[in-house]
């Protein structure tokens, strides 16, 4: 198999995606590719910044726009700098979150119009696509039950708000094509899930080690 992909998997907080996204990407290294990892906001100084002004400044109050505008400028930066030059040198990308997560946190939870989101979606990533996405869906309850952290300010926002989160991912699911995947079960039963679903888009891989 020549040539990199780009796999992003998405969910809600407490849905399991950053483990998986790192189980997934041993994975493909053990499949003889070479794999660059990232997540969205962050993996680059801006990304950094920006993560930490959504997430933990809790002097700012950021209007929904601003917030929205403030993720596409970490994801223009995270596709210039990281996801682009990968998949130029045929690296597979793994990364914990990406568009998706802007339409549906600011956009059909926030109030912002999905499709203005998409549209400046389009500028911030050049037009850059997940080759596949992978939403990890689950439910209030048990997601609020595996944040065994403190909560960011997104995670705050009570459960009227991650109920239009948990909507909001099945609309976009339905119509991107995203493979949904239960995320309700332990942890190997989900990687299991996940592999499986990556297997079905990329069947070069269940051969055994490919030269990516």
């Amino acid at each position: 198999m020549t040539g990199g992909r780009l796999i992003v998997l998405e969910g809600m907080d407490g849905s399991g995606k950053s483990s998986q996204a790192a189980v997934l990407a041993d994975w493909l290294e053990g499949r003889g590719l070479r794999v660059v990892r990232c997540h969205d906001p962050g993996a680059t100084p801006l990304g950094d910044a920006v993560r930490d002004i959504l997430l933990h400044r809790r002097d700012l109050q950021l209007a929904s726009e601003a917030e929205m505008l403030l993720y596409m400028a970490a994801r223009a930066q995270l596709v210039r700098d990281v996801i682009e030059p990968a998949l130029a040198e045929q690296a597979w990308v793994v990364s914990d979150r990406f568009l998706m997560s802007n339409i549906v946190y600011q956009g059909h939870a926030g109030g912002i119009d999905p499709e203005q989101i998409r549209e400046v979606g389009q500028v911030a990533t050049g037009g850059r696509e997940p080759d596949l996405t992978l939403v990890l869906q689950i439910d209030l309850a048990t997601g609020a039950r595996r944040l065994d952290r403190p909560l960011d300010k997104l995670e705050q926002r009570g459960d009227a708000y991650r109920q239009r989160l948990c909507d909001g991912y099945q609309m976009e699911s339905a119509r991107t094509g995203a493979v949904v995947i239960d995320a309700t079960a332990d942890q190997q039963t989900v990687t299991s899930a996940v592999i499986a679903a990556v297997e079905a888009a990329f069947p070069d891989l269940s051969a055994g080690p490919v030269d990516g």
